[in-house]
């Protein structure tokens, strides 16, 4: 009985123990495991936040913190909302530049502008154009789809061939053109026979639209600054022996009457002083001989035959032979000569 009532006693005291949480105050137990609760919530609160921090900071995301934080590593108590401030970077706002700014963009801005700008003009200036090389050509042809006589003689001027020298200007204009016995050494001049063989043109004084048009766009000259920048180009052409034979064939049938097989006598002086007055030495006297001759015109083949005659013999004609295939104007031309170097 004793040791029943002494363990019920017990067990009683025991429970009442734990009622009264073992400090005698009712209720404490719960109060206890509240606050623990509450703890432990705010250490992993404190926990997630340190993680979030190293994580901002790693994407440089945070505001500096003092120094000693970084030293001591100890993880400040602070409530929520601090925390959270402090690790969550203020929103910077853009600031508008300053005048001095705005000022020096601008002007790097527009010296990048001018200076594509004028890039651009100048590589449309240098690029040929269609447009502007048909208002060049009805500068000189007017109204009509030809450059004639008259405006072919502006022409002339424009491009550096003095007017008293003009040639290859109009057919008309060569017989008072011969009676200057030196003018066939103006470079200028025989530049202008280069510059219709480029063309092709196929009438002494004129260039027709689609001659100017086609000749034009192969020397890529659209303007007359350019055309006479051209000039020693086209000079140059008559250096070549192949060119130079080229030319020298087309200019006979550029230079002759369309409804004529040869070539007037007076005209054909005038092409050979030309072609041949600077490079063959034995020209002079060739002209000589022809203004006394009885020629009145010279054929195709007799004019390429003084061409193959300058390149071949010798001054002396030592090594000319009588019984060569050479046409009778030589012939004759050489027995001329050689009379008159005996007399």
């Amino acid at each position: 009985m004793r040791d029943e009532e002494g363990r019920s006693l017990g067990l009683g005291s025991a429970n009442e123990e734990g009622e009264m949480g073992g400090s005698g105050v009712p209720g404490g137990g719960s109060s206890a495991l509240s606050r623990d609760f509450q703890l432990n919530s705010h250490l992993s609160t404190l926990a997630n936040i340190h993680k979030i921090y190293h994580t901002l900071n790693k994407l440089n995301l945070t505001e500096d913190v003092g120094q000693d934080d970084h030293q001591t590593g100890s993880l400040r108590s602070c409530s929520s909302s601090d925390c959270f401030s402090k690790v969550m970077p203020p929103r910077k706002k853009r600031r508008p530049a300053s005048g001095d700014d705005l000022s020096a963009k601008k002007s790097r801005h527009d010296s990048m502008y001018r200076k594509y700008d004028s890039t651009r003009i100048k590589t449309e200036e240098e690029a040929f154009s269609n447009k502007r090389c048909l208002e060049w050509f009805y500068e000189y042809a007017g109204t009509d789809d030809v450059v004639g006589p008259e405006g072919m003689e502006k022409f002339c001027e424009d491009i550096g061939v003095e007017p008293e020298n003009k040639c290859l200007t109009s057919p008309s204009s060569i017989n008072t053109w011969l009676f200057q016995p030196f003018v066939t050494t103006n470079s200028a001049v025989v530049v202008m026979l280069v510059l219709a063989w480029k063309l092709d043109a196929q009438n002494m004084g004129y260039f027709t639209l689609q001659e100017w048009l086609k000749g034009m766009t192969s020397l890529q000259c659209d303007t007359t600054e350019k055309l006479r920048n051209t000039l020693d180009y086209l000079r140059s052409l008559l250096n070549d022996s192949t060119n130079f034979k080229l030319i020298y064939r087309y200019a006979f049938d550029f230079a002759r009457e369309k409804d004529q097989r040869s070539l007037d006598i007076n005209t054909a002086k005038c092409m050979l002083g030309l072609l041949l007055g600077k490079i063959w030495p034995l020209f002079p006297v060739f002209h000589q001989f022809l203004e006394q001759s009885k020629y009145k015109v010279i054929n195709k083949d007799q004019w390429c035959n003084v061409l193959e005659f300058s390149r071949t013999i010798n001054l002396d004609l030592s090594n000319y032979d009588e019984d060569g295939a050479w046409p009778v104007l030589l012939d004759e031309f050489v027995e001329w000569y050689k009379d008159k170097q005996m007399s």
